[in-house]
């Protein structure tokens, strides 16, 4: 008698090796390489920004050019026309043709088709229906709210809202990292009924293997003008809705005599917005320090910043607060629902207003190392209880195979 396999085909990251849809992706699919009850298939992208090139990862079975097996996982690569920003649209689309022919010429039972983000809502409802026809389900990750990104034009903004209506509309299933999103995907499209159910995205707070003392850290420091433990930091893309311009001007107007080293990627045109706006090239404590890839180092950087300071406003719940919340001990987090949801009491918070950041980070510099490890201990506890990868992967596995134990059920 043929087993039960559960088949999720995961579309919208652009692979395992990138951001947090690609981290999410990797670890997933870690947790889940020994469950025998689910099959993934995983579109990757085969070309442009972000394509992962599969000889990078460890253990893969190359199938053919286009096919791999990476944590025994099914992975397909799928290549669009570079034509910008739009390319993630093709690439999504023509995933989505792959899945529904895949799904057809195998026969697949009641498959699962998981969707990240919501950008291809005008052509959902088509791929709904097809794959309804098919015997499967459509479900989707929301993740933030993009419509509500600053670094995009009016029309992008206008169509990014309704593709997020086409994608919630036609969705079986709305699987939410943050009950703030859930909360506005109800409300917002209650005249749908949607169906939600919430999944957080996962983090760790295991220490960096790298020693205080390894020379990537030490010639990080070197490199940017930087003091062991006396510095603080902030970790995102380098775009409005982080609200760097905000994080830099109250830095500038606190007392403290620590650094502030902007991690991030990037960007002249808007580093030059903002220093014509601010003229923080003129304040020697404020350092744009680019971009840090290696996972190790951006652990260590985290576990020996004196504290992080977090902006971003637009989204979920966001990887990088995860990240500084199982690393660094002291967090000053924009309060806002989906970051407080996250840090809770194990984080300190500042709004908008002017002097509420400056003030905070004065106050920080006056903490004693006691209240600062309690504030740590609380802030990595949350991280170990409510969004380890483990617990997360053991969600997803239960949401998962809910449609093959409902078949079972069934008869």
């Amino acid at each position: 008698m043929e087993r039960n396999v559960q088949h999720v085909f995961i579309v919208g990251a652009k692979g395992f090796i990138y951001g947090g849809y690609e981290t999410f992706l990797d670890r997933l699919t870690e947790y889940h390489q020994d469950k025998e009850m689910i099959q993934y298939h995983i579109a990757c992208k085969a070309n442009g920004a972000g394509a992962t090139d599969e000889n990078d990862l460890p253990g893969v079975k190359r199938l053919s050019d286009t096919e791999y097996i990476y944590h025994n996982a099914h992975c397909f690569k799928i290549k669009s026309p570079e034509i910008g920003s739009a390319q993630a649209i093709f690439y999504d689309i023509k995933a989505l043709r792959y899945c529904c022919d895949y799904i057809k010429k195998h026969h697949i039972r009641h498959p699962i088709v998981y969707v990240l983000s919501t950008r291809i809502g005008f052509s959902m409802g088509h791929y709904a229906r097809k794959l309804h026809k098919l015997g499967g389900v459509y479900w989707n990750n929301p993740d933030g709210r993009e419509a509500l990104r600053r670094k995009y034009k009016a029309w992008i903004r206008r169509y990014w809202a309704l593709s997020e209506r086409g994608m919630i509309k036609h969705s079986d299933l709305v699987i939410c990292d943050n009950h703030h999103i859930e909360e506005y995907i109800l409300e917002t499209y209650r005249r749908f009924h949607p169906r939600t159910t919430y999944i957080a995205y996962g983090s760790d707070s295991s220490p960096s293997r790298l020693s205080d003392q390894d020379p990537k850290y030490t010639g990080w420091l070197q490199k940017n003008g930087l003091r062991d433990h006396q510095y603080y930091i902030s970790v995102g893309r380098f775009v409005p809705e982080n609200n760097f311009e905000t994080m830099i001007r109250e830095f500038m107007k606190s007392k403290t005599e620590k650094d502030f080293a902007v991690i991030t990627t990037e960007d002249d045109g808007f580093l030059n917005e903002l220093d014509r706006k601010l003229q923080f090239r003129k304040d020697p404590r404020v350092k744009i320090v680019g971009s840090v890839y290696d996972k190790e180092l951006i652990k260590k950087i985290r576990e020996n910043a004196f504290g992080y300071i977090h902006g971003h406003e637009v989204g979920g719940t966001n990887p990088s607060l995860l990240e500084a919340l199982g690393s660094t001990n002291l967090n000053l987090v924009y309060d806002i629902g989906f970051n407080r949801e996250c840090g809770e009491d194990g984080a300190l918070y500042w709004s908008k207003e002017d002097g509420s950041l400056s003030h905070l980070i004065d106050l920080a510099d006056q903490m004693n190392g006691e209240d600062i490890s309690i504030l740590g201990q609380k802030a990595h506890e949350r991280i170990r209880r409510y969004y380890s990868w483990q617990l997360i992967a053991d969600e997803y596995e239960k949401v998962f195979l809910s449609l093959t134990q409902g078949e079972k059920a069934n008869g």
